[in-house]
């Protein structure tokens, strides 16, 4: 009976949801430009779209609570992971797009050429078969148009998946993605605290050294600020898992981007557009604030980019070093938005790009893997035996057909160990991710021991032989 009066309370804020939605679109649609509420850019529409996301977030909460523990939890889940990733990656290539281009516009402006003594400059483009012509004053028009579009809800939603997809993945299991034991022994909701904490610090602390002369002394600042990064990045290695504090990496970098629109690009953008309605004199340090921290955005990018698709490739996060591998890539994909900048601005070197180039490459060397001393002639004969049972032990209660696990009720990536064919076919990633990166299992959960990587690395040097093998074991026994 609880139970049923539960869902129905449940069911009818829903529902109350729904129908302040419906009622702000109808209004919406009366009213010029979406239902604009004041002079600060924001509208009904608007609000209405808001209040969409929170139905979603809504429903998919009440929905989690009543099949939890269920045997459709791990299929919620994998959908809600689905749903979520999707709509993240959606409104990260409008932000990330969006921040390129304006880049791009200000870099490739006509500065000189028969510009207008109000304009900054002006850009003719031709793109999807017709001609565009783009001009960006120096302050603001002498009268602000009625349509005004602003570029923030990418950002805003750009994060706000990306928080929420955090939770599904890392903070809904805390204990098995968030929390490596090895590496820190603390409880989910300490490590959770520790995470979203480091956002606000990495905003706080950002924020602040924008606000000191050092702002202004270009290598200076990035000198310290690279220090901040690097301290970050080593700081999460040491917290979290290797997988998660790539991601916390990223969000932390996001959260300062975000921040970035919401506290001082939007905010100085609105003071314009008031000072412009009301006629008074407007303060172009304002421009030059959003226009500098815009500009820092544009440089985390790529950065942000890379640990999204990180955890696809455990030679990054698996090194010995991962926060070193995190900062260095981070470096050199920074050095490739610079010079990419720079050739926007007609002002390229020869020796950006390829110096970042060769630093990446520099990366992929340094961390490939050291050949172990006699390779096979080392190792005593493996049989296929040996290693199915190893694998069963270790590894099938996440890859199979019918997983035991209490976190994984699908086959993560599809990758099952049914069978002795099946762990054939799939030894090139189990030489990846069991014996080099020794990624696998998740945080190592089911305790596999150094000698029995060592003796799956032994089979798969000897030629993965399916057949039966003597019995043997490889250096340092089982």
């Amino acid at each position: 009976m609880i139970q049923l009066l539960t869902f129905g309370a449940a069911l009818l804020v829903f529902l109350l949801l729904l129908g302040v939605i419906y009622a702000l679109q109808r209004v919406a649609k009366t009213r010029a430009g979406g239902g604009k509420v004041g002079e600060n850019g924001l509208t009904l529409q608007g609000f209405s779209y808001a209040l969409i996301l929170l139905a979603v977030a809504y429903a998919l909460a009440m929905l989690y609570v009543f099949v939890r523990g269920t045997v459709w939890e791990g299929h919620l889940m994998e959908w809600m992971n689905i749903v979520v990733r999707l709509m993240h990656i959606t409104f990260g290539i409008a932000w990330i797009g969006a921040s390129f281009y304006f880049v791009f516009l200000e870099n490739a402006l006509n500065r000189t050429h028969n510009v207008r003594d109000e304009l900054a400059g002006n850009l003719w483009a031709v793109h999807g078969g017709g001609f565009y012509y783009l001009e960006k004053y120096k302050l603001a028009p002498k009268e602000i148009p009625r349509d005004l579009h602003w570029f923030k809800y990418e950002a805003y939603f750009t994060w706000l998946s990306g928080f929420s997809l955090l939770f599904v993945v890392y903070y809904f299991n805390a204990s098995s993605m968030l929390i490596d034991p090895k590496i820190l022994d603390v409880s989910p909701l300490a490590g959770v605290a520790i995470g979203i904490g480091s956002f606000v610090a990495g905003w706080l602390i950002y924020d602040g050294l924008c606000k000191t002369p050092l702002v202004t002394k270009g290598w200076w600042f990035i000198g310290v600020g690279g220090l901040l990064v690097t301290a970050f990045a080593f700081f999460y290695c040491h917290v979290f898992s290797a997988r998660a504090a790539y991601i916390h990496f990223g969000a932390m970098l996001g959260t300062i981007m975000v921040a970035n629109v919401f506290f001082i690009i939007i905010p100085a953008q609105k003071e314009m557009v008031k000072a412009a309605t009301e006629g008074r004199p407007l303060d172009p340090q304002l421009g030059k604030n959003a226009g500098l921290r815009s500009l820092h955005n544009n440089y985390f990018t790529l950065p942000v980019l890379f640990v999204m698709v990180s955890n696809h490739f455990p030679s990054t996060f698996g090194n010995a070093y991962p926060w070193l591998v995190l900062v260095a890539i981070s470096v050199g994909t920074a050095g490739v938005k610079h010079w990419l900048n720079l050739r926007e601005k007609h002002q390229a070197t020869v020796l950006v790009l390829p110096a970042s180039a060769l630093f990446l490459l520099a990366v992929a060397f340094t961390t490939a893997p050291r050949k172990e001393a006699g390779g096979a002639a080392a190792c005593q004969p493996v049989s296929m035996a040996q290693v199915q049972s190893i694998v069963q032990a270790r590894c099938v209660r996440c890859h199979s057909s019918n997983p035991t696990d209490e976190v994984f009720k699908s086959a993560p990536n599809g990758v099952k160990y049914d069978s002795p064919e099946d762990i054939i076919r799939l030894k090139d990633k189990i030489m990846q991710r069991v014996v080099i990166t020794k990624t696998m299992p998740q945080n190592n959960k089911t305790n596999m021991t150094q000698e029995e990587r060592d003796l799956i690395r032994c089979w798969i040097e000897q030629g993965a032989l399916g057949g039966p093998a003597a019995g043997g074991v490889a250096p340092g026994g089982l």
